[in-house]
């Protein structure tokens, strides 16, 4: 089957960028998206396994060499601290480079780190390397969504993006059960030599995935945009058993690129159209990322320094919070096209809000931490996740990584902060302090997602001209 020509209406004048965006947003979610959302989504899976290895292996650093509480919650936030730093120049490489480069030089970076993790000997250069990877991590996973936003059309978007973003919680429950044995049986080290294996699928980024063609079209790459769509369609129409349907002209039209002038570095994140926007995805993503983060970095220090459980046995009861986390996401990519955004942000919240609450006031007892933490993180891990979702589709191709990655570094400062101030609270105050801490984060995620813009079933230019 040969490449299918742009339609007769069509190919009577100049191919628009309007005409290209309508060619791709009449292509159905096919078995190449998935090939594609899965050579991506192995970067995202062994991201999450290395934000999550140094929750798992940091019990036994503890032991070994002797660490203070104040030490401990250093290295959580180097971590946080890189992936700050990566998520705030990420952005400006993928918006002036490309997704896909963009993509290949994070994954790279996060994947030596973590070699030189492994052959860390002490606490200082530990410190070090983990900030190093952080700022792979930080890059890949805004860029990623934001490639993956971009290739996907408005009907169904958030169930396909979520269930592309499902594999971050996956990878946190496969370093749980791979640090329940790996940790107590080999040593910590080997959990950051796992986590170099996503330099592998770089090669599969370059040689198979195209670059999105929304990014071109704004880059003023016309042609090359329309051959890319050309590609995705002839994939399409050979897989599939019925041919592509009719293109339907866009209700809005897509902007052109500018032809001079550039606003400064993200200055149009503050315009007027986008200003109120931006204020409230930042802070969305502060209290989700304090509450999320905060519990899968210190849940298993608490169950081995607070309530004096056995290594493996601290391990197994985060990973059930882990698993928790991973259905949550799950009800979250079935039904958030349904319920819409807002609705779902503020019920998610409210819900967290109220489980934490109820936790804060059952903290000396380790049966109702293990199973009412996890259900907190069954609903709070759904907005961290959902706000990939939502994040994209709040602004222009311009400035969607850009945007994505400012956001997301709003999540990386929380992340800093979350384990600083719960190891401060630790040392000074009851464990019931720490969950009233974020069932207070919770509450104030509920009362800004009221303020969302609603975004499900809308293109991506209708959403932001």
């Amino acid at each position: 089957m040969g490449i299918p020509s742009a339609p007769p209406q069509l190919s009577q004048r100049a191919i628009t960028s309007t005409d290209i965006v309508s060619r791709l947003e009449r292509i159905p979610t096919s078995g190449w998206h998935v090939r594609t959302r899965a050579i991506v989504g192995i970067a995202t899976f062994f991201d999450a396994f290395d934000a999550l290895t140094l929750a798992f292996v940091l019990p036994s650093l503890i032991r070994t060499w002797h660490l203070l509480p104040g030490q401990a919650a250093l290295l959580l936030s180097a971590g946080f601290l890189g992936q700050l730093v990566g998520a705030f120049s990420f952005g400006g490489l993928a918006e002036r480079y490309g997704r896909i480069p963009t993509l290949v030089l994070s994954v790279a970076i996060f994947s030596f780190a973590s070699l030189l993790c492994a052959a860390a000997n002490g606490f200082a250069m530990l410190l070090v390397f983990r900030a190093v990877q952080g700022v792979g991590l930080g890059g890949e996973v805004p860029v990623a969504a934001t490639y993956i936003n971009e290739l996907t059309k408005s009907h169904g978007r958030g169930r396909f993006i979520l269930l592309y973003e499902i594999i971050f919680p996956v990878g946190l429950v496969f370093a749980g059960l791979l640090g329940t044995w790996i940790v107590p049986t080999f040593g910590w080290r080997y959990m950051f030599l796992i986590g170099a294996l996503p330099a592998i699928p770089t090669l599969l980024m370059t040689r198979l995935l195209p670059e999105s063609p929304r990014w071109l079209l704004a880059k003023g790459k016309l042609t090359e945009a329309q051959k890319v769509v050309e590609k995705i369609e002839t994939a399409v129409s050979k897989n599939g058993a019925r041919p592509l349907p009719p293109v339907r002209p866009l209700e809005t039209v897509v902007a052109q690129p500018p032809t001079h002038g550039r606003k400064r570095f993200g200055a149009e994140l503050f315009s007027p159209f986008y200003r109120w926007r931006t204020l409230v995805i930042w802070m969305l993503w502060f209290c989700s990322a304090f509450v999320v983060y905060g519990l899968v970095s210190w849940l298993p220090t608490i169950y081995s320094t607070v309530f004096h459980v056995p290594l493996r046995d601290a391990l197994l009861f985060s990973l059930t919070a882990n698993l928790a986390g991973l259905v949550g996401t799950l009800a979250c990519a079935l039904l958030i096209d349904r319920t819409g955004r807002r609705p779902w942000f503020v019920a998610a919240f409210i819900c967290a809000g109220c489980s934490l609450a109820a936790l804060a006031t059952h903290a000396n007892s380790l049966s109702a931490v293990v199973a009412i933490a996890s259900i907190s993180y069954f609903f709070v891990n759904s907005t961290a996740l959902a706000l990939y979702v939502y994040t994209p589709e709040c602004y222009p191709t311009r400035i969607r990584a850009l945007g994505t990655s400012i956001g997301t570094g709003w999540q990386r400062i929380a992340s800093i902060f979350s384990p600083l101030i719960v190891g401060s609270l630790l040392m000074n105050s009851a464990v019931s302090a720490v969950f009233w801490l974020y069932c207070a984060a919770a509450v104030a995620g509920a009362i800004v997602s009221l303020f969302t813009t609603e975004t499900a079933g809308r293109t991506l230019e209708e959403l932001s001209p």
